[in-house]
């Protein structure tokens, strides 16, 4: 079966926007965030307030990000799986930014007013639906890179 330009622009699209994206998701999250907590001089509460920012605006951008992905996703052709992760990451961030962003904003809020809630599960469940976004967006990419029949290459090839 032939593919068209639009097919090929697409791909790339996908690639671009996905390893962007998950580029972006492992500076945040598993860079600059673990990092943050290691300065001896940045007291928990400032911290805290920094990371909540950062998330709140890196939310924002994702929801960008994910909508670029999903018109990409859907327009000309995508796999069932390319369109499956990518509605599952579309989900993830849904789920971030609606439930779980604000259940971690009123913890941080709770320990700058210097009353912290007992532990809770909503950061490992956040930290786990950062990973997941992750090896999403990684195998979004890999698919529209290598799957048969639809390599993408360089221009001019």
């Amino acid at each position: 079966m032939r593919r068209g330009v639009g097919d090929k622009l697409s791909d790339r699209a996908l690639v671009l926007f996905a390893t962007f994206w998950a580029g972006m998701l492992a500076g945040v999250s598993f860079l600059a965030t673990p990092v943050k907590f290691q300065a001896a001089s940045l007291s928990l509460p400032v911290a805290l307030d920094v990371g909540r920012v950062t998330f709140w605006t890196f939310s924002r951008v994702e929801w960008g990000l994910a909508a670029v992905l999903v018109a990409t996703s859907l327009f000309p052709v995508g796999s069932r799986l390319t369109k499956t992760c990518v509605v599952i990451v579309a989900a993830i961030v849904t789920a971030q930014a609606l439930w779980l962003l604000p259940a971690l904003n009123l913890r941080v809020e709770a320990v700058i007013a210097g009353s912290p809630y007992p532990p809770s599960y909503h950061h490992m469940l956040y930290a786990v639906a950062e990973t997941a976004k992750i090896l999403l967006l990684c195998l979004v990419a890999t698919i529209a890179l290598y799957r048969p029949g639809r390599i993408v290459r360089p221009a001019g090839e």
